[in-house]
């Protein structure tokens, strides 16, 4: 078992081991856990925001193709 600490409410949590967070984790510390509660949360109130028309997701930008000289 893996001992998680939410990066935002600071709740610790257990998961265990051979899930996939858990290895995202553990590869790659830059990753930040994130509770089921939080994460419901901010995608409720992120499905309230868009249903505004006043907010507009941007999906991640796309890399420029190099040019070669």
């Amino acid at each position: 078992m893996m001992r998680v600490k939410c990066s935002i409410c600071d709740k610790i949590e257990t998961i265990d081991d051979d899930t996939l967070i858990a290895k995202r984790l553990r590869n790659r510390p830059i990753h930040t856990y994130m509770c089921q509660e939080c994460h419901d949360r901010i995608a409720k109130k992120t499905e309230e925001r868009l249903k505004t028309g006043k907010f507009t997701f941007h999906p991640g930008q796309q890399k420029k193709e190099k040019v070669k000289k």
